[in-house]
């Protein structure tokens, strides 16, 4: 018999996996309403799924956002929204498929941080076939009916992203580095969402120091704070539950933005090194963030 999930397993659910699900869908789509949007609906097809049939919740629920993404960025109302190179390739919608409890994906910290440097590697071709072949495991008849090119084209798309992974020694040992760093910053955003200063502090240098600019006006503005009880009690002050944490990306990765209602409140940039944030420079003048607004 399906049971659903209770108000307060759904509570428990919505607190433990809401951020990292809003920065996997804002990587996808690159806007935090669509995000939030995504996210949304993947809880709400999660309060009428079958709760006891879900053995990998977490995995579950990264599969039926990237889906929801993956529908939205295929939509017409996207397409008609943003310019889009000819050469990207166009999904097919699967709205108002009920997902499969059993087909999931399990994609850990560590995978989803890595896959965001691959799709950086890739044109839009490859990053599809990539995404739907390597990824989600579509066998390459299915893919090619769904984007409209021959199944020995969505081979060779795979086998030149395959390629473009492996890549020289350096470029291998550059890219390792990279997702060190998104990994810290993903978890740092996964900590300071929940307000979790267990899971915050071990991310953090001993000796971590910060500052913020606010603006010419503010007498905060260039005030260094120095120490792990000082840092991450002005980051658990400033980025409180009403704000929404998102990392860069296709950019920075170790630039963190900071959403109220939809609007950008602030960027944080980490300097991350041998896995630890050694320090944090706030930027929160309305002026240089309405410019950078503009520009995302």
């Amino acid at each position: 018999m399906a049971t659903t999930a209770t108000d307060d397993e759904f509570a428990q659910v919505w607190q433990a996996n809401r951020p990292y699900l809003v920065n996997l869908a804002y990587g996808m789509l690159g806007d935090i309403g669509a995000a939030e949007d995504a996210v949304q609906e993947a809880f709400a097809r999660f309060s009428t799924a079958d709760y006891s049939a879900i053995q990998d919740a977490r995995g579950w629920r990264i599969v039926v956002t990237s889906r929801i993404c993956l529908d939205q960025i295929g939509s017409a109302r996207v397409r008609r929204e943003r310019a889009v190179d000819t050469s990207t390739i166009e999904v097919t919608s699967s709205a108002g498929r009920a997902p499969d409890p059993a087909d999931r994906v399990t994609l850990d910290d560590e995978v989803r941080s890595a896959l965001m440097v691959v799709l950086e590697r890739l044109t839009p071709a490859e990053r599809v076939v990539f995404v739907l072949h390597d990824i989600f495991q579509t066998p390459f008849d299915s893919i090619a009916a769904t984007i409209g090119r021959p199944a020995v084209s969505c081979r060779q798309l795979a086998r030149r992203a395959r390629l473009k992974l492996a890549g020289d020694a350096a470029a291998e040992s550059s890219a390792v580095d990279v997702t060190q760093h998104r990994l810290v910053a993903d978890r740092f955003i996964d900590a300071l969402s929940r307000g979790d200063i267990d899971a915050l502090v071990p991310l953090l240098d001993p000796e971590v120091w910060g500052d913020a600019d606010m603006g010419p006006l503010d007498p905060r503005t260039g005030i260094v704070n120095r120490g792990l009880r000082k840092v991450s009690r002005n980051l658990t002050r400033w980025f409180g539950p009403n704000t929404t944490l998102v990392s860069d990306p296709f950019g920075d990765h170790t630039e963190v933005r900071a959403f109220v209602d939809r609007r950008l409140y602030a960027i944080i940039y980490l300097t991350v090194a041998d896995g630890l944030v050694q320090r944090l420079h706030v930027i929160a003048d309305p002026a240089k963030l309405e410019s950078m607004s503009a520009s995302l």
